[in-house]
């Protein structure tokens, strides 16, 4: 599986980390998986983490179509952060966030997972696989 989902029950963090080849498919699927399951966790914070990234597989077409849907986290207050390392990853992020950034205030994109923790006031966070 070209993603893992996992949560932090402690600071109620939901991530999901990109691993090696990232496709239209996968942004896809993990983003209907949030849509579906975000009332499960209650999260205060959420994590798209495409360090893992090796190979970027997506259109910026679809990231203007994820962009345009309902947003994953329901209370606009709570912070969601992109981890894009990367220049090309960083730029399909900032699209994102211009593109829906209307519905997503708190939406911040950032080059590491370290910058993430920052924004989100949490150290050492504790995942844990999610099914």
């Amino acid at each position: 599986m070209p993603y893992r989902i996992d949560f932090d029950p402690t600071h109620r963090i939901l991530r999901v980390k990109f691993e090696g080849r990232a496709t239209d498919d996968d942004l896809k699927t993990v983003y209907r998986y949030g849509q579906e399951n975000v009332g499960r966790f209650d999260p205060q914070a959420g994590i798209t983490d495409f360090s893992g990234v090796t190979a970027v597989a997506f259109s910026s077409q679809t990231m203007r179509e994820l962009a345009s849907s309902k947003p994953i986290m329901p209370d606009k207050s709570r912070p969601v952060v992109f981890v894009a390392p990367t220049l090309d990853l960083f730029g399909m992020a900032r699209m994102f966030e211009l593109q829906g950034g209307d519905a997503r205030p708190n939406l911040h994109v950032v080059r590491t997972e370290e910058e993430a923790y920052q924004i989100l006031n949490v150290d050492q966070p504790r995942f844990e696989p999610v099914e």
